[in-house]
């Protein structure tokens, strides 16, 4: 499944995208250590998987909370960890 996290606004669309099946099978979850805004969280969905969410403090500022990370490749630090390769932006 495909958790969409996020906000679209006057000036384009604010989401984090995470694919729970992907995200489930990864046991670290580093994507939640390297946030530096915290804006991840490590969660036990409707279906006693471990996944990762954006916490709901953030969801409706991601443009706020992810802009001042630095992208590397395109990706933002969450992704680049992410051995499961189950984040994607919208921006």
């Amino acid at each position: 499944m495909i958790a969409n996290y996020g906000y679209k606004d006057g000036a384009g669309d604010w989401f984090l995208s995470i694919d729970t099946d992907k995200c489930a099978g990864c046991g670290e979850k580093p994507c939640v250590n390297s946030c530096p805004e915290q804006v991840l969280e490590a969660i036990t969905d409707d279906y006693d998987d471990e996944v990762v969410a954006v916490r709901e403090a953030h969801r409706k500022k991601l443009r706020y909370s992810c802009n001042p990370c630095p992208r590397m490749e395109g990706k933002l630090p969450c992704q680049q960890v992410c051995p499961a390769d189950a984040i994607v932006r919208s921006w």
